[in-house]
């Protein structure tokens, strides 16, 4: 069976999520998460891959990106991947693959699926269980992009610039943006997009863009798929605590 085009415009902010395979970590100690940003900091501005927020969990990875070109994400993964794999087969004396197939991808079009993806990327590690707040964990892109810390390696989309002229001000917007829970609805609607390939996207983006495209923009039929991920709430809060395991 041919594999499924990639749904990925240039220029149009994609929300991207690689699992380990069969759900092992693919993140075992500090120079692990180090290695791999080292290399997402130096691919992504070969592959013309704009970084807008990014969350490293212990089983999985979850990143924000605009391409420059339709094929910008498939390099940066790949070429990530054919560094990132050896270097930890070898530091942690394994072999064979380490990721679940070819990453999933979604792209955020509108204001309110952008930002909403920075949401839910960065509070991976809440809803895990893993922290009470994104600011506590060390390998996700909060810290920066709420202003705490800096890191020219990163690069704000225009909807996060839009949240306020002044950058203190802006930083602060940010931050107001996690006071409360999201929703949801949202929550499951981005979880779906990604896992399936749907766009999130206004719907006049879907007709105009979209539509003449031939891509689906929602599930053809409501319901779990066979061989489907597991409902994040059936899982104990221990064992997805301690792997990692959310969305």
């Amino acid at each position: 069976m041919a594999r499924p085009l990639r749904r990925i415009l240039p220029d149009v902010a994609v929300h991207i999520r690689q699992r380990g395979v069969n759900g092992v970590a693919c993140f075992r100690a500090e120079a692990d998460y180090l290695f791999y940003l080292s290399y997402l900091r130096r691919l992504s501005v070969r592959h013309g891959c704009a970084v807008h927020a990014y969350c490293l969990m212990t089983n999985h990875v979850h990143l924000l990106l605009t391409p420059r070109t339709a094929d910008s994400c498939t390099e940066l993964m790949r070429d990530i991947g054919r560094r990132y794999v050896p270097y930890f087969n070898w530091r942690h004396e394994r072999t064979g693959t380490l990721w679940e197939g070819r990453f999933r991808s979604s792209i955020a079009q509108s204001a309110h699926y952008v930002l909403a993806c920075y949401r839910y990327i960065e509070l991976n590690p809440v809803r895990a269980g893993m922290v009470s707040h994104p600011g506590e964990y060390p390998w996700s892109s909060y810290s920066f992009n709420s202003g705490t810390r800096s890191d020219a390696f990163l690069s704000p989309h225009p909807e996060f610039v839009a949240l306020a002229e002044d950058q203190a001000r802006r930083h602060a917007n940010y931050r107001e943006l996690f006071a409360s829970q999201m929703e949801e609805p949202l929550i499951k609607a981005i979880r779906e997009a990604v896992s399936g390939g749907y766009p999130l996207a206004s719907e006049v983006f879907k007709k105009d863009v979209i539509g003449p495209l031939g891509w689906k923009t929602a599930p053809s039929k409501p319901g779990p798929r066979p061989n489907s991920d597991p409902d994040p709430e059936l899982v104990p809060n221990a064992w997805r605590g301690s792997r990692g395991l959310t969305d």
